[in-house]
């Protein structure tokens, strides 16, 4: 990261520092390190580990596969102020598939385990069942990033304040913007645009990083809707259990995609979400599931 502050950077320079985060250093043995974010808020965010997880995996297998599926259990708190070791474990190469485990650990302590299968490309049958839902295009919705920093005019200083003034290389325009500070009832399910802020480099497995990077943004709060409490309120103590996600069709990170969310469940402390992430020509790219736990403060 180069020394200046992130509230001076340019959109290029946010995306530039967004794929340095994404990758990885290789120290051998199928064993690589995950940078730190220098400008977090304490704890590792976990679209961060995910993509960095799905990176080492990726390292492993031949040029022609692409990750296909993830899932990872958050096993404990990850802290922004070390790096994070990834060790692969490769166990399967077919002809078709290849499998690998990812443990990610922070001073000999595992915080994530991954597991992710890459297919090499081949036909089949196909088809999508459901369509796009219509909802008002990115150009006709503002900036999270802006109500964010309306919101942060009534926030004292802290780590909520930074957090919602922290500039982010996500443009994120949601469809339904919630109150940070006052959310109200109402149904759990919710539609956000999302694409970088900067065109990112062509290679697939970087847009593939950076949408399970986004994957885990947003999700989980569908299921405080029915109950109008937010995390960070500081009603409910929120964090994610384990993620999965599928993917489907190619698809571009710095173009616009459609998240689109809901919560079927909720009880005993967890919260269960789902999400479909959809092409503006209206294909079905990737699917997502998330726990997390859900806890009254």
């Amino acid at each position: 990261m180069d020394s200046v502050s992130e509230q001076s950077q340019t959109p290029e320079q946010l995306v530039a520092d967004l794929v340095f985060l994404l990758d990885l250093e290789p120290k051998g043995g199928d064993r690589f390190i995950g940078r730190r974010r220098p400008d977090g808020t304490g704890r590792v965010f976990g679209g961060q580990a995910i993509a960095q997880a799905l990176g080492a995996a990726r390292r492993t297998v031949d040029a022609d596969r692409e990750a296909h599926s993830l899932h990872a259990y958050f096993l404990r708190p990850g802290s922004d102020d070390l790096p994070i070791e990834y060790r692969v474990k490769r166990d399967l190469d077919g002809r078709s598939f290849s499998n690998r485990r990812v443990v990610a650990s922070q001073e000999g302590k595992p915080i994530l385990n991954l597991t992710a299968s890459f297919q090499r490309p081949v036909d089949g049958p196909g088809h999508q069942f459901g369509e796009m839902p219509d909802v008002p295009g990115p150009e006709d919705l503002p900036p999270d990033a802006d109500i964010r920093q309306e919101v942060a005019r009534h926030v004292p200083e802290g780590k909520i304040r930074q957090l919602l003034l922290r500039p982010s290389p996500i443009d994120f325009r949601s469809v339904e913007p919630r109150d940070w500070l006052a959310p109200e009832k109402r149904a759990p399910k919710a539609h956000v645009w999302f694409r970088t802020v900067a065109p990112l480099p062509a290679e697939d497995a970087v847009h593939r990083a950076v949408l399970a990077y986004t994957s885990d943004f947003q999700i989980l709060a569908t299921a405080l809707h029915p109950h109008g409490k937010g995390i960070h309120t500081g009603e409910v103590k929120g964090a994610s259990l384990d993620h999965a996600v599928w993917f489907h069709a190619p698809f571009s990170a710095d173009d616009w995609l459609l998240f689109v969310t809901d919560s079927p469940w909720s009880g005993g402390a967890r919260g269960f979400a789902r999400g479909q992430v959809f092409r503006r020509d209206g294909t079905l790219v990737a699917s997502v599931t998330q726990e997390g736990m859900l806890r009254h403060v």
